[in-house]
């Protein structure tokens, strides 16, 4: 995720990484389509997350769901929504004690 915004890619707004998946709210750059931005993220994270687990094999199912923001809408709002998902998981009772999420609200 980083990385594609340091490439310029994304502009990243928020974030949270959940057990058995990822919310992701950022804007798209002039340059490669999302398609090419969700390969990216899948293949370098599968190769870290493998390296990492000492393991081989995918990671990621097939495929991926996305929502275009529209610009009326209230990024703030929906990065509230993305952040709060632990929270509505259960996995915590205050998203501070939740380590795997940023935004640039902050």
């Amino acid at each position: 995720m980083k990385d594609l915004h340091d490439d310029q890619w994304v502009g990243s707004l928020c974030f949270v990484i959940m057990p058995d998946h990822v919310h992701w709210l950022f804007t798209l750059s002039d340059g490669p389509p999302l398609s090419q931005v969700v390969k990216r993220f899948k293949g370098r994270s599968a190769q870290a997350i493998n390296r990492y687990l000492a393991r081989q094999g995918a990671v990621w199912e097939e495929g991926y769901h996305d929502h275009l923001s529209r610009a009326e809408e209230d990024w703030q709002a929906i990065a509230r929504y993305i952040v709060a998902n632990p929270l509505r998981a259960g996995l915590v009772e205050n998203i501070g004690l939740y380590p795997h999420w940023d935004a640039i609200w902050l």
